[in-house]
């Protein structure tokens, strides 16, 4: 992992290294916790956030859904991840903004635990590798069921409920492959295990609804608003595992992971040999033109979702304030 000089904790930029907790950490124990995944990538008019008031606003929304009043504002935390940026002079960069039951108490009732905030920015590449892109990956049907509605909450980018997907991706490596792919609990396919995932059959778009357990993307919501600006047809229904199997194409897209084309699952090639990126797989057209676009967007090369970019700028006269010094 590359490290990054500083990280905003509790409304300080601290030393990369001095961003500690106390062993008794409430969220340690207990995974009580929210948090965010974000991207800023170098464009024309700078270093740009995609997306970063809806990733910021999801945040805070699921923060409330756990019961953890968030000691900053949307816009305070917005202002918080640009300094940061700024001070680690990251031109493109991963975000990672998380919300915890710190220290103070044990227990299941967290509630008198205080609530602290760190948001963290480093270099990273892409997730499962910038091969992928091209080639696309091989994929395992986990024998894990995702997390259902009746136990937790799958709309909430919550800590704890990572270990769900643990499991699968532990399980998908050890056997070989990149990346898992989970069922929700009626056997209807949800999502990988850090991704949306989407089947295309006969020029059509398919997804799987939120009530199928996944998370509601905001990779997700831009890859559906591309689809439709570039005519495609996007139905959100439940999939069975099978259709997988005879997807014409199937890929995924997740902040982390980018937009990825899935070549195999389960050992089963998905769509004809000779689409681009060799044989076995690959990306299918309109994986393509969608990861084209997408990409633009990210980039800024796009004006269609200017919108959806926040540059970063740093307020002249205020410099960095690192915690304990001058």
């Amino acid at each position: 992992m590359e490290k990054a000089d500083l990280i905003w904790h509790n409304g300080e930029l601290v030393a990369w290294e001095d961003a500690k907790v106390h062993v008794l950490t409430h969220g340690l124990h207990y995974g009580t916790g929210v948090f965010e995944g974000e991207r800023a990538y170098q464009t024309p008019h700078g270093t740009s956030i995609f997306r970063h008031r809806d990733h910021l606003a999801r945040l805070l929304k699921s923060a409330e859904l756990y019961y953890m009043p968030v000691p900053y504002t949307l816009e305070e935390l917005r202002a918080a991840t640009h300094e940061l940026i700024a001070a680690n002079e990251l031109h493109e960069c991963y975000i990672r903004p998380i919300v915890f039951r710190g220290y103070g108490q044990m227990g299941l009732y967290p509630l008198d635990c205080e609530v602290s905030v760190s948001i963290a920015a480093w270099p990273w590449g892409a997730y499962l590798g910038e091969a992928s892109k091209l080639e696309g990956i091989r994929a395992k049907v986990s024998s894990w069921r995702r997390i259902s509605a009746d136990s937790l909450i799958p709309h909430s980018k919550a800590s704890g409920q990572y270990l769900n997907s643990v499991l699968a991706k532990i399980e998908a490596t050890k056997a070989g492959y990149q990346e898992a792919i989970l069922l929700d609990a009626q056997g209807f396919v949800s999502e990988g295990s850090g991704e949306n995932i989407y089947v295309v059959r006969d020029g059509v778009i398919l997804t799987p609804p939120q009530t199928a357990g996944i998370l509601d993307g905001i990779s997700r919501k831009s890859i559906i608003t591309i689809a439709h600006d570039l005519g495609y047809e996007v139905v959100e229904r439940n999939l069975a595992r099978a259709e997988l199997y005879l997807a014409d194409e199937v890929f995924l897209s997740g902040t982390a992971a980018e937009l990825v084309p899935v070549r195999e699952i389960d050992d089963h090639q998905i769509g004809p040999g000779d689409i681009e990126g060799g044989p076995g797989g690959g990306r299918g057209p309109i994986t393509r033109e969608l990861q084209r676009v997408f990409d633009d967007a990210l980039h800024g090369r796009d004006p269609r979702y200017a919108e959806w970019l926040d540059v970063v700028q740093v307020p002249s006269g205020q410099g960095a304030r690192v915690a304990g010094t001058t």
